[in-house]
């Protein structure tokens, strides 16, 4: 018998939910693909029709044809079934004891020996021409005849199951085969059995040999063909397509049959591992057809054709920015899915199997909470291989040993990068073999009059010009308001030969920021694109940098003011990069910053060269000349810096999770952590076992976690036990700075929490660190106070605002009271929340309070996502049940922001407000329409919607309804299953006396 073939079914699921094995198929020739109905006389879905042809609008499995459930077919179905059985005088029940097991949730070794009642439900062969014939020897030719009808309107997931049932009930069968039987299914024309043949065998097969017989009969789910087909029509009709596409099915079995060899060829020794990295050649058409990409760097076929990769080994790969790390990232994650079927668990911005951006783990809070995730996987999975990888990398020893991976490096960029400084109007090349390591380049090329002169000291006119708008340029400025500055003074002293530059494209860009403000458009920006210019920073909402960025990767915007956020989020390559100033704020750059922002110079494929220029003050030369010179910064674990969200926050999970309950265990653990391979670095003060017996201590104060000896054996080690509040703490993932806090606040808020509007749950749900960053207007504070309700003015006295302060700190007077800063400061970004929820307009709620959009934003995000936390932390605590319903609703309006008939457009991806409103209007107003959208059709009817993105929405769309359907199907599933402990029922395991 042939190696059984891989069936491909595209299917989304969450992480940690529903994990579902796919079982192999019988393997067809690709001229006569089992993914096929009966060809027509035209020939129609032959095997002549090249795999390759499928277009790009597809994605890389196709659309899966299915049918809808139709009641003429199963009344069908059903009344051949009960006519056969009443004609042999079987037995409903008897006959109907079999279990069509389902594949997608797995095959365990004793349902594979239920299948032995079930064998023979369909087999179907493949002769040379292909064609489906109708098997003379079958005794229920008028059956017959109706069965094979039914099976051409099977799609072809739908024959793989039929077929994988049959190998599976055949390999099972403990039986001899009839010799009929055998010579039908050996064969050499296309045969369709008889699915009701097994019937006739029924009373036979089922009929109990043995206590062992009543035991299986007793666990078997009695489930008819009907019922059977009900099921399959069910998760069937996902696809929302009633017609059975022939080519489609060719190109499936096609597939089905690549990814198969693609597996066996990565699980091989061998170097040769297949067309194109052990991935399907549609993998690589699809690269070339998207991505333009039609070979490989060297460096990055070297990387992928790597033993420790071929070995399933941890690997940290290292080159500098533009390299083309993130597409050797996408092969492997492919290889895992398609080939391998694991889960691949993706670490924002750039992950593998758990990949990240390695230098992050240096970085504060983000640094902790990677190096925590990173630990876990490592302790307590042996089989997870981890992958990461960095642009900026230097004690990677460190790291390694962390890991336990093999490192890789490489110096290739594909575009040269150049790098200058410019002191005055004397631009220098940044050369190591030089005195001061720097070379004279070239004097600027620039007339001055003396009024541009003082305008623009740093000659950033000059350095634009020579670069745009034939070439993209960025220029990365300390802060924001210095973006909006440069990007407003640049276009007050250009020609206007640069306004007809891609006019009416730009002239589309302000009229889509008109839609998305709702009317309003920042003054700046429409002052500054008509030049091909904006500013970008996290002043801006998430619509107009995800419109700016588009229009500027498409050359439409020649020149960004950008701040240093944008060098490490956004992929943005420029010819050439300004660098506005050596510091970030008020603190110098640092050299993993530095090579981030150059490192946006040059694109591959564009340009030919990329430069970078960075502007010194003669004061700051030394300084520079130690940055560009100097070595990376090395990468150190962030535990101990964040304690509450590093070290003590670890600590909690890891007894919570039961990881590791006594001290012992706790110091093995710390031990395979970044800190504990970099325990010299700690204060000699205090060993690793010192710091962690403060932290465990310090959890047992806050009644986070609590000892528990053994009644038994009082000599033994004391183990830990985590309690409620502890186990609340780290489930609804609070800062450990706040638990407390937050649990005394819900106490509180039980003995009288105002309902009468959402504004004291509201405040309930302020993330208390962005208290940090507010700084109230006090007039604003005292005219929004002045609108709440007295009951909503209690709300404020509850918390500990009184208004006799806000009173008199808007009129300036004296304050005596102490009042604690922090919840005055979280009152106020309350009230933000409360305007934002009522008017549901970010623009207008951002010009009342005085603050940028982008920041109020970012609060509503904040917000919801720690509105999210409370409610998991409440769940936890019994005493807080009243505050899970209201938080469940409070968490939907926070996250979405919007009327309630934009909600459910607003849950696909890529679908933010100004475009939910869009879809609404055009007549788009479910799930339902989203993902049954024609694509272009979306292009014509919706405003300055690209092809790409339409397709995005629909994909997306597509796959958000099948989660919701699998969601309900299994929640069906869970309803009619037959309880084990039914009251006065036998225990099947159990041998009768």
């Amino acid at each position: 018998m042939a190696e059984p073939r891989l069936a491909v079914r595209r299917k989304s699921r969450p992480a940690s939910e529903r994990k579902r094995s796919r079982a192999p198929v019988q393997p067809i020739a690709a001229s006569s693909p089992v993914a096929r109905k009966r060809p027509s006389p035209g020939g129609e879905g032959s095997a002549a029709e090249a795999p390759g042809g499928n277009d790009s609008e597809e994605d890389m499995f196709g659309d899966y044809d299915s049918f809808y459930g139709n009641d003429s077919l199963i009344a069908q179905v059903d009344d051949i079934e009960h006519r056969y059985l009443q004609e042999k005088n079987m037995d409903v029940k008897a006959a109907g004891e079999v279990v069509l097991g389902n594949l997608q949730s797995g095959v365990h070794q004793k349902e594979q020996d239920n299948f032995s009642a079930a064998e023979n439900v369909v087999d179907i062969k493949s002769d040379k021409e292909g064609a489906c014939q109708k098997c003379d020897s079958d005794p229920t030719d008028g059956n017959q005849e109706l069965t094979e009808s039914i099976l051409d309107d099977l799609p072809s997931s739908q024959l793989l199951y039929f077929e994988k049932m049959n190998e599976l009930s055949s390999a099972s069968r403990t039986s001899p085969v009839p010799k009929g039987r055998d010579e039908r299914v050996n064969s050499s024309s296309d045969k369709v059995r008889d699915p009701l043949s097994f019937y006739a065998g029924a009373e036979h097969r089922n009929r109990p040999t043995d206590s062992s017989s009543h035991s299986r009969h007793a666990l078997l789910k009695a489930e008819s063909l009907k019922d059977h087909l009900k099921s399959a029509m069910t998760g069937n009709a996902r696809a929302q397509t009633l017609q059975v596409s022939k080519t489609k099915q060719l190109k499936e079995a096609v597939l089905s049959e690549e990814i198969f060899v693609a597996r066996k060829a990565i699980e091989s020794p061998s170097v040769d591992i297949g067309p194109f990295y052990g991935l399907p050649s549609k993998v690589k058409d699809l690269f070339r057809q998207l991505r333009g990409i039609e070979t490989l760097y060297e460096w990055q076929h070297d990387c992928l054709m790597l033993e420790s990769l071929q070995q399933r080994k941890n690997l940290i790969y290292s080159l500098p920015t533009s390299g083309g790390k993130t597409l050797v990232a996408e092969i492997i994650i492919l290889q895992e899915l398609l080939c391998r079927q694991k889960d691949v668990l993706m670490i924002l911005p750039y992950v593998a199997i758990v990949q990240e951006k390695l230098h992050m783990l240096g970085e504060g809070s983000r640094g902790a909470i990677l190096e925590i995730t990173l630990a876990k996987i490592l302790y307590t999975s042996k089989k997870t291989q981890i992958i990461g990888m960095s642009a900026t990398l230097n004690n990677v020893g460190d790291l390694q040993k962390f890991l336990q991976a093999e490192y890789y490096t490489n110096n290739f960029r594909p575009v040269e990068l150049k790098e200058y400084i410019k002191i005055r109007d004397t631009i220098y090349a940044v050369d190591s073999k030089s005195e001061n390591g720097f070379a004279f380049s070239r004097l600027l090329n620039f007339k001055y009059s003396s009024s541009l002169e003082r305008a623009d000291p740093d000659h950033i006119i000059a350095l634009v010009t020579e670069v745009i708008p034939k070439y993209s340029c960025l220029i990365f400025c300390p802060t924001k308001k210095s973006c909006e500055n440069v990007a407003s003074l640049v276009c007050k002293y250009l020609k206007k030969e640069f306004r007809a530059h891609r006019e009416k494209e730009k002239q589309d860009l302000i009229k889509n920021l008109k839609s998305i403000g709702n009317g309003t458009v920042c003054p700046v920006l429409k002052q500054t694109i008509p030049f091909g210019i904006a500013y970008h920073h996290s002043g801006l909402t998430n619509d107009e940098r995800k419109s700016i960025e588009e229009t500027y990767s498409s050359g439409v915007l020649c020149l960004l003011a950008c701040t240093a956020t944008l060098a490490a989020g956004v992929n943005l390559p420029a010819r050439r990069v300004i660098l506005r100033s050596p510091y970030v704020g008020n603190d110098f750059l640092k050299k993993n910053q530095y090579k981030q922002m150059i490192g946006r110079a040059g694109r591959a494929g564009i340009d030919s060269a990329g430069e970078s220029i960075l502007i010194v003050q003669e004061k700051d030369k030394h300084l520079v000349q130690d940055l560009v010179h100097s070595p990376l910064e090395n990468c150190y674990s962030n535990l101990l810096l964040e304690l509450t969200k590093g070290m003590q926050s670890l600590l909690l999970s890891l007894v919570g999770l039961k990881i590791a309950v006594t001290y012992e265990e706790v110091d093995n653990f710390m031990c395979c952590t970044l800190l504990g391979v970099q325990q010299q670095l700690l204060s000699k003060e205090k060993s690793l076992s010192e710091v962690i017996k403060d932290g465990l201590e310090n959890l047992i104060e806050k009644g986070l976690l609590k000892r528990t000896i053994s009644e038994k054996d009082h000599n033994s080690k004391s183990a830990l036990t985590i309690t409620p509040l502890g186990k609340a703490t780290y489930k609804g993932s609070i800062d450990l700075a706040y638990c407390n806090l937050l649990y005394r606040e819900l106490r509180k808020g039980l003995e009288g929490l105002v309902l009468e509007s959402s504004l004291h749950l509201l405040y309930l749900s302020t993330p208390y660190d962005m208290t940090f960053t507010c700084s109230p207007d006090w007039m604003i504070y005292f005219r929004q106070f002045n609108q709440l309700s007295a009951a909503e003015r209690k709300v404020a006295d509850i918390v500990g605002v009184p208004e006799s302060f806000i009173t008199k700190k808007a009129s300036g007077q004296a304050i005596r009271k102490n009042v604690d800063n922090a919840v005055v400061n979280r009152l106020y970004l309350t009230f933000v929340l409360y305007s934002l929820l009522k008017e549901t307009n970010i623009w207008s709620v951002s010009e009342k309070f005085n603050m940028s959009r982008g920041y109020v934003q970012n609060l509503l995000s904040s917000a919801a996502s720690f509105a999210s936390c409370l409610l998991h932390f409440c769940e936890e605590l019994e005493e807080f049940w009243v505050y899970k319903s209201l938080l469940t609703e409070l968490t939907k309006q926070l996250t979405y922001c919007v009327k309630a008939e934009l909600i459910p457009l607003m849950e696909v991806a890529g679908v933010l407000e100004a475009r939910a409103k869009q879809l609404y209007n055009a007549g788009y107003k479910t799930l339902a329409h989203l993902a049954n959208a024609n694509p272009e059709t979306l292009v014509r009817m919706i405003e300055h919607l690209s092809r790409r993105q339409a397709k995005q929405i629909v994909s997306s769309a597509k796959m958000l309804l099948s989660e919701k359907a699998e969601a309900l199907q299994e929640e069906v599933e869970e309803l009619l299953k037959v309880p084990t402990d039914i009251p006065g029922t036998i225990d099947c395991h159990e041998e009768k006396p």
